[in-house]
């Protein structure tokens, strides 16, 4: 499961991301995205993936093409912070990396 939350204001429309980042969870960031990026006038979108536990593939390439499109990130955690300096990169292969074995609870109630 994967709870999308997003809050715009003038300057930025900030997204946070709470759980699996995989599977059919893909497909509905991905349509959320599509919908509603860049809605702040002249803003950024920053997504925040502090939250994130799981990341397949899948997660990976669209975590690029928002990337591509002028999303910033943010992160906490060891491993996170390896995802963002990888899709900073540009670095091949993929992760294919998984977070769950994180100790960290995600309340994403």
């Amino acid at each position: 499961m994967l709870k999308i939350t997003h809050h715009g204001s003038a300057n930025e429309t900030r997204w946070t991301l709470c759980g699996q980042l995989s599977g059919p969870w893909v497909a509905e960031l991905r349509s959320e995205w599509e919908r509603l990026r860049g809605r702040s006038e002249g803003g950024s979108d920053v997504v925040d993936l502090s939250s994130v536990t799981s990341l397949d593939e899948r997660g990976e390439s669209l975590l690029r093409a928002m990337k591509n499109d002028g999303a910033r990130f943010v992160g906490r955690g060891v491993n996170m912070k390896h995802i963002l300096s990888h899709l900073r990169s540009n670095a091949k292969p993929s992760l294919r990396r998984s977070l769950a074995h994180l100790d960290r609870d995600c309340d994403c109630s």
